[in-house]
């Protein structure tokens, strides 16, 4: 075969399977589940009450978006300065959200539930050095690990690779989720919900 044509071939094979790779894909075994971030950019979501649709990174640059993955990146202030993005849309009634989460060493992040409210979080972190879950077996230390939240009414069981990190989390009925961004950094992607 000519090797100009097998390198156009090639080519357009990579062009074909790079978006596989890049956009989140919600899989056969979880019927009912749609993704709430898109792999591309911050559609959906908000700094304040700015929509950030179509930006691939929040103005202060500590939300973005890069190869399908939301990259939070920590303060540098001491101590650190907090900041947020929320969902435009409120989650309200019973529902189960799923996503995969990296963490850096000593990352600290932060899954709101409803409000900003610090009994309402359910803590994203480096778990072994950061806490509060040191003692987890299934965690993937440096790697991808799964969040499981299971809304019924007014409390959430949270699991991380299965394992039980909150029972019955009491959060408020209604509103949006949020993820925060706190000190070095957290890496998220595949976050998607089921009512």
């Amino acid at each position: 075969m000519n090797p100009i044509r097998r390198c156009r071939d090639a080519t357009r094979i990579f062009a074909l399977l790079v978006p596989a790779f890049v956009l989140p894909v919600v899989r056969a075994d979880e019927p009912g589940f749609k993704p709430i971030f898109n792999g591309k950019d911050l559609t959906g979501w908000r700094s304040g009450a700015a929509e950030l649709a179509g930006k691939t990174a929040s103005d202060d640059g500590r939300f973005a978006v890069k190869d399908g993955v939301l990259i939070i990146t920590g303060s540098k202030d001491r101590p650190p300065r907090m900041a947020e993005i929320d969902t435009v849309e409120s989650y309200d009634g019973d529902f189960t959200l799923r996503l995969e989460f990296r963490a850096s060493r000593d990352a600290n992040s932060g899954l709101h539930l409803r409000d900003k409210a610090f009994a309402h979080q359910l803590q994203i972190r480096d778990y072994p050095r950061v806490g509060p879950y040191k003692m987890l077996r299934n965690y993937k230390d440096g790697d991808w690990n799964a969040i499981e939240v299971v809304v019924t009414g007014t409390r959430a069981r949270c699991t991380c690779n299965g394992e039980l990190l909150e029972a019955a989390l009491v959060i408020p009925g209604h509103g949006p989720l949020a993820l925060q961004s706190e000190t070095n950094v957290v890496e998220y992607r595949n976050i998607r919900v089921k009512r």
